[in-house]
């Protein structure tokens, strides 16, 4: 049986608030920009190591620091004090920021950023903490309100980090970090409930759960796979998008792919009106229309070769995507609610594995076919996911 945490009555948390909940969005957003904020700055960082050719590997070692945070720090939020957890891991990611603020090297600046990728899955211990605190029916709405701040923060670090390091220089933006993280430290540990510790089990038998719940739990699975799939399609998207409009149909160059990061704000409306919806009408017709919606993006962009078809599409993915997000961690937060942290750990990690095999396959797909063969491929994984999930449903129909 999967080993969970359990609390009585007596510890219940404290119910949240439209103020808490905008201060718990904001601090995601602080926390997830420290991903983005170091690959705009690349060429001006290679400028400052002329002799180093390790300044590519800098995004690579933020996004494993980010993995290996994943899978050992977010458990921690069903072991400790969450309030101290959140405010310990900002004043971490504040350490990082500076480190990589004063780099000698470039191999002590990628260093750094495995340290800045661990810290700053901080929000992924606020969001499943957002989920605690909200009541049962209106906890999608949460969800999805939170998860907007933290969009906000993907959406807007790339262009305040080429801009602040074109203007002042990309140490300046690491040094700029370093008091929003601080902000972040102090907003929580000032907004949030004040909570004894969990108890239960340790930290090696937490992790050794993980499997177990994989194993036991079959919502869990499938959760992970059907938006491991949607942001397979996503990623695929995003990362022929610049080669795509390279194309002599187009002729366009990487500055223009980088306006398409605005056509983004798309999946910050998406979130709070897809937890809305999955509130009043259940989580997994949510997830079936945002299936939806991403395959009939991936047609718009192989059938409509045009830059308007391309913004279409992008509105439309951007919502697909959100909104079965928002939808599929509803579902996984109901399954134990005092294992939450650690069914993050496997939902996100099972996600972002999902958006490495998507851009791998993109690639693959490009280099044999070019924009159509990625456009099948992209349209494969959303129908693949769309009938996944009406089998689930036919399934679970049949059991009543």
């Amino acid at each position: 049986m999967t080993q969970v945490l359990t609390v009585s009555p007596a510890t219940a948390l404290p119910s949240l608030g439209r103020g808490l909940t905008f201060v718990m969005a904001v601090a995601c957003g602080i926390a997830v920009a420290n991903i983005y904020y170091n690959q705009p700055m690349l060429g001006i960082i290679e400028q400052a190591f002329p002799a180093s050719s390790l300044v590519g590997l800098i995004p690579t070692a933020t996004q494993l620091g980010y993995a290996a945070g994943l899978f050992l720090l977010v458990p921690l939020g069903d072991l400790m004090n969450r309030r101290r957890l959140i405010v310990a891991q900002f004043l971490g990611l504040g350490f990082a920021l500076a480190a990589a603020a004063m780099a000698p090297t470039a191999g002590f600046l990628i260093g750094a950023s495995i340290l800045v990728g661990a810290a700053s899955t901080v929000a992924q211990q606020i969001v499943p903490l957002a989920a605690s605190l909200a009541a049962p029916e209106k906890r999608g709405h949460t969800i999805g309100t939170v998860m907007a701040g933290l969009l906000c923060g993907i959406l807007f670090s790339r262009t305040l980090a080429g801009f602040v390091a074109t203007q002042a220089g990309w140490r300046e933006m690491f040094w700029l970090g370093l008091p929003l993280a601080l902000l972040g430290a102090a907003s929580m540990a000032i907004s949030l409930p004040r909570q004894p510790a969990h108890s239960g089990i340790g930290y090696g038998a937490a992790l050794r759960s993980l499997a177990e719940l994989w194993r036991t739990e079959p919502t869990l699975r499938s959760a992970t796979i059907m938006q491991a799939g949607l942001f397979g399609a996503f990623t695929a998207f995003w990362t022929i998008l610049a080669l795509h409009l390279q194309e002599p149909a187009f002729a366009l160059g990487a500055d223009v792919a980088g306006l398409f990061g605005v056509v983004g704000a798309a999946g910050v409306v998406a979130a709070p009106l897809a937890g809305r919806l999955a509130d009043r009408r259940g989580p997994q017709m949510v997830i079936r229309l945002g299936a939806a919606l991403t395959l009939a993006s991936w047609l718009i962009f192989g059938l409509w070769g045009t830059i308007a078809g391309l913004v279409v599409g992008v509105i439309l993915l951007d919502f697909g995507v959100q909104s079965a997000l928002v939808s599929n961690q509803h579902v996984i937060y109901a399954l134990h609610p005092q294992a939450r942290n650690r069914l993050n750990t496997i939902f996100m990690t099972g996600m972002f594995l999902g958006g490495s095999a998507g851009s791998a396959g993109a690639t693959a797909a490009w280099n044999w076919g070019g924009w159509t063969a990625v456009s099948v491929f992209g349209a494969t994984l959303a129908i693949g996911v769309l009938a996944l999930r009406i089998g689930r449903s036919s399934a679970d129909h049949l059991s009543e």
